[in-house]
């Protein structure tokens, strides 16, 4: 019935997430409401940790996404579960430092870091940069020389690789902001360059070809050319890479119309592959990195409203409005993004209608959903949106000025808030007159 095993449903008819009812959680925090199953986030990190270790010996490393869902409380997790961590901007590596994540697992990304966030994060003991372009690289160099320090690096490549995706997330073809392109000799030259460079250590390579990601393949097509490139690093350049990071982007399942591979699906089909070709070239395995992304995160959130109106235009459309909106998930109206939705207080009942669910913010194209098949709704019931675990707080805004949620972890039995819920007195606090 639902996307993931930790929810269920009562003897009350709620839907319950872990141990607890949505509609009490509701009632004792208020809506619109985040709601992050820890024990599940743990469960993921270590479903992909085991296949690592199984599949490739555990010569690797799983990095959690910053982007994906960035707060004190979920870095200090991923770090207790042993992961890594990949970060995009230097408020998350703030974020990493200040809850005592072990900072030279860190890989950070990014197109366009200033100077202020590569002084940072080389002040603050950032193991890995993931170098995207030539300015970024001798800006590094000269503030890592400056400190008289050796930065490794690894760059962002552009393999050529169809994802099969959303052309908003694809991200490993040439045509994008991302990286640098093998396919016209613009990577091979610019780790030629790298080499040169005093302060800086060329440590690995980097690709990643997408987001929400459903087939293994273009895994294993990318992992193939990398590899390829790594063999011409080394017989060209005598360099040695040491790291080969094949980024992620593997799909989860917002609704029943997704079908994702397990962890070990994905990373035993491209271990295999790295294993394969590094036997063939005659190189050394390299220290494999994955970054699943939103899969770790995403499937242990969701999201809980209460309706506020109702609104039927005949022969047109139904209108649920809930007291959230874009400013709390801005993914349908950038991307269209489906997610499965739940009538909290009467989760078993059977859906009788197509309705709309629609935001309170001042835009039209404020929506949660559109046409989806729904129980009965009344005004005062509380929605739950599934999978919201990823890129929904992250993304979050004050559109209008109205506060963020809170987010509330569970684990067990115990339950608290790890992201308190913004005030009117937070959102004006940096306003000046």
């Amino acid at each position: 019935m639902f996307n993931s095993d930790n929810l269920s449903v009562n003897a009350n008819n709620h839907l319950t997430v872990g141990c607890y009812d949505t509609v009490e959680l509701a009632k004792e925090f208020g809506t619109p409401l985040y709601v992050l199953d820890e024990d599940l986030m743990r469960r993921n990190c270590r479903e992909y940790k085991t296949a690592l270790e199984y599949h490739y010996d555990g010569n690797g490393l799983i990095l959690f996404a910053s982007k994906a869902l960035c707060t004190m409380y979920t870095s200090k997790l991923a770090a207790d579960e042993g992961l890594g961590a990949d970060a995009v901007s230097g408020g998350e590596i703030y974020t990493l430092f200040k809850a005592g994540f072990p900072m030279e697992k860190v890989f950070f990304h990014g197109n366009n870091k200033t100077h202020d966030e590569i002084e940072l994060a080389i002040s603050f003991g950032v193991g890995h940069f993931v170098v995207d372009n030539k300015e970024e690289l001798e800006l590094i160099n000269e503030i890592a020389r400056e400190k008289n320090f050796v930065q490794k690096i690894l760059f962002r490549i552009k393999p050529g690789i169809d994802a099969h995706t959303h052309d908003f997330i694809k991200t490993g073809q040439i045509d994008s902001k991302f990286g640098v392109a093998l396919e016209n000799g613009e990577a091979f030259k610019i780790y030629e360059y790298a080499t040169t460079l005093s302060n800086i250590k060329v440590d690995g390579v980097h690709c990643h070809i997408g987001s929400q990601i459903f087939d293994v393949e273009p895994f294993c097509e990318a992992a193939s050319v990398m590899m390829n490139f790594i063999v011409e690093l080394q017989d060209k350049l005598s360099l040695k890479v040491n790291i080969l990071n094949l980024g992620g982007g593997f799909g989860i399942e917002y609704t029943s119309d997704d079908d994702p591979l397990t962890p070990s699906e994905y990373i035993g089909k491209v271990a295999e592959t790295v294993k394969s070709l590094a036997m063939e070239k005659n190189v050394e395995l390299p220290f494999l990195v994955f970054e699943p992304g939103r899969s770790i995160v995403a499937p242990a959130g969701i999201t809980l409203y209460t309706v506020g109106s109702i609104k039927e235009i005949e022969n047109v459309r139904t209108y649920v409005s809930v007291d959230g909106g874009m400013g709390d998930n801005p993914r349908y109206i950038l991307y269209g993004s489906k997610y499965s939705v739940v009538l909290a207080n009467n989760a078993a009942a059977k859906p009788v209608a197509p309705v709309t669910v629609a935001g309170k913010c001042c835009e039209s194209g404020d929506l949660i959903q559109e046409n989806i098949l729904m129980p009965e709704i009344k005004v005062g019931d509380t929605l739950a949106v599934l999978a919201t675990g990823a890129y929904n707080y992250s993304m979050a805004s004050n559109y209008n000025r109205n506060p963020r949620p809170p987010i509330v972890a569970i684990r067990g039995e115990e339950k608290k808030i790890i992201v308190k819920r913004e005030t009117y007195d937070d959102i004006i606090n940096n306003d000046l007159i």
